[in-house]
């Protein structure tokens, strides 16, 4: 399988009695087809998968599969403390032909480079699918590094991309050069303009959530175009937005943008709180900026 394009990593809609409103994650999925995003991944951070029940995930999984079909490509996330439960949700993607995994690094654990390989390759044993690798050390606290990939690449095939979300470009640089097997993907958005003039050719971006066309343009003009003076002005365009999405409240402003959007995202499930009115105020004046700047582009000469 090759990464290429946009992969969005759904939201899930909660009710008012915070439940997962499934009718409204249906309406999700079938916007970002809508839209022409290249894949979508369930159970990822964005997903807030760390707030659901095994029981919940499995279900979401199997809804996902049910609206997509074989309209995009599905991506699957592991990601669980224990080695143990990211093979029963590996084990759960083969049996409703995921077209790929998502595995990261267990949180909280601190494994070793080579106790994290061996996670990886004991999620990879279970599904036999194409893997996406996702680093993310600001969450897990720690980082894929030489030994990992070394270890994991001498021992399957399956790993063929990696989402990489750790800021270093340092990172990115080994990764281009020394491990050129691996799809880089973008998971670091305001470094997505330098991922693409380093030969990625997809992005796993929260953002498309709600402005998903705006993200496709981005990796048009980069990847399909090699229009960097167009992409640049696409990424300022965008920049604002990003900084408003570091701020402290991550997927609460994923989901009002989603609001934004006319989808039914509801709230975030506990410890963490929805934005208040002055923010979802500078995040609507944001959006509807930057929607003007880039429909102008679109518009305007190359």
């Amino acid at each position: 399988m090759k990464f290429e394009g946009i992969y969005t990593p759904a939201i899930t809609p909660l009710a008012a009695d915070g439940q997962i409103d499934r009718q409204a994650f249906a309406e999700v999925l079938e916007y970002l087809v809508d839209a022409r995003v290249h894949g979508i991944i369930i159970g990822g951070s964005t997903g807030e998968y760390y707030a659901h029940t095994s029981q919940e995930r499995l279900a979401l999984a199997a809804l996902a599969k049910d609206v997509i079909a074989d309209r995009v490509p599905l991506i699957i996330g592991t990601g669980a403390v224990r080695t143990e439960d990211s093979v029963e949700y590996a084990k759960a993607a083969r049996a409703l032909k995921a077209d790929a995994l998502l595995v990261g690094s267990p949180p909280y654990a601190l494994p070793t480079e080579q106790e994290n390989a061996a996670h990886a390759l004991a999620v990879d044993r279970a599904a036999d699918l194409p893997i996406m690798l996702y680093n993310y050390p600001g969450r897990m606290s720690v980082s894929m590094g030489r030994e990992f990939f070394q270890t994991v690449l001498a021992a399957s095939r399956n790993f063929v991309a990696i989402k990489e979300s750790s800021g270093q470009m340092g990172q990115l640089h080994m990764l281009a050069r020394e491990f050129p097997q691996l799809d880089v993907s973008c998971g670091w958005d305001d470094q997505a303009l330098e991922f693409f003039a380093w030969g990625a050719r997809s992005w796993v971006c929260a953002g498309s959530n709600f402005i998903p066309r705006e993200h496709v343009m981005l990796y048009e003009a980069c990847v399909i175009e090699k229009n960097f003076d167009k992409g640049r002005r696409i990424m300022a365009a965008l920049l604002p937005l990003m900084d408003f999405l570091e701020g402290g409240k991550f997927v609460q402003s994923i989901k009002y943008g989603c609001q934004l959007a006319g989808l039914r995202a509801g709230g975030v499930r506990a410890p963490l709180q929805g934005l208040n009115e002055a923010e979802q105020h500078a995040l609507a004046s944001i959006v509807a900026e930057l929607k003007r700047e880039v429909a102008a582009i679109a518009g305007g000469a190359a």
